[in-house]
């Protein structure tokens, strides 16, 4: 059974869930606390206004819908970008803890004294990841509803719901990117660094890159095109796009263990 490595991991995630999970939370309170100033200066922040913008910064924020709609807010403001790149950098670290880090710090050969399989480890690290996720996710989706209820932007449940499920699979995705990398390498640089990049140019491709042609095929490897194209907030839950990001991650935890199972950890 997997339960004490995952517990005992979890145990050594709580401090960092529970402040990522206090600073997304505090950001997303934020944002939306503004919302009601937001909705009555349509002047402004209304699709005239949005239309002034030049259009690759439009495109760079996701299109900037109408910012005085309770979903539309919602999307450019919590969902486009900020949210979905904290969730992203929580993975990491949590990931980067998981092998890469203890790998570099030198505890993870005395685990591997013990009589502990290979891919049991890999496998409790990564469900000690996804349940801290989890736990992330479950709290700021709570603040989430609640304070769109408070300041009555009329976005139901079931759509915010739909939003932070991508949300939590789109930091997932990435986080097991950088426990794959982590268990091929060993190096927390090198799987930030390939976290970084695909993070960036996956994003690209999906916002400035729709209006470039030489690019926009590589939306179809792009995490960002199935969290995004399939408009949660708007339409509710993407079935056939989160099932692409929740398959991509099991093909990652995969080759995590084998990795990982493979390579000489110097013990």
């Amino acid at each position: 059974m997997n339960g004490p490595l995952i517990s005992k991991s979890l145990r050594d995630h709580r401090g960092v869930t529970f402040w990522w999970t206090a600073g997304i939370s505090a950001f997303v309170a934020l944002y939306l606390a503004v919302y009601g100033s937001i909705k009555e200066s349509p002047d402004v922040y209304g699709p005239a206004m949005i239309a002034k913008f030049p259009g690759p910064l439009r495109d760079l924020m996701g299109g900037l819908a109408d910012m005085t709609s309770g979903a539309g807010y919602l999307q450019t403001a919590v969902y486009q970008l900020f949210v979905p790149m904290l969730f992203i950098a929580c993975a990491t670290l949590l990931a980067n803890r998981a092998l890469a880090g203890p790998e570099e710090n030198g505890t993870l050969e005395l685990v591997l004294t013990l009589p502990v399989d290979r891919r049991r480890l890999v496998l409790a690290r990564l469900a000690a990841l996804a349940l801290g996720l989890l736990a992330v996710a479950a709290v700021t989706l709570l603040v989430a509803w609640g304070m769109s209820a408070l300041v009555e932007n009329g976005v139901p449940f079931g759509r915010i719901l739909a939003g932070h499920l991508g949300v939590l699979l789109l930091g997932l995705f990435h986080g097991t990117v950088a426990l794959a990398v982590g268990a091929a390498t060993g190096r927390r640089l090198v799987a930030s660094a390939v976290v970084g990049v695909w993070v960036v140019a996956g994003y690209m491709v999906v916002t400035v890159g729709r209006s470039w042609d030489a690019i926009s095929w590589l939306k179809w490897v792009s995490p960002f095109h199935y969290y995004a194209e399939g408009r949660p907030l708007f339409e509710g839950v993407p079935v056939g796009d989160y099932f692409v990001l929740a398959g991509a991650t099991v093909v990652l935890a995969l080759t995590a263990v084998l990795a990982f199972d493979r390579r000489d950890v110097g013990v």
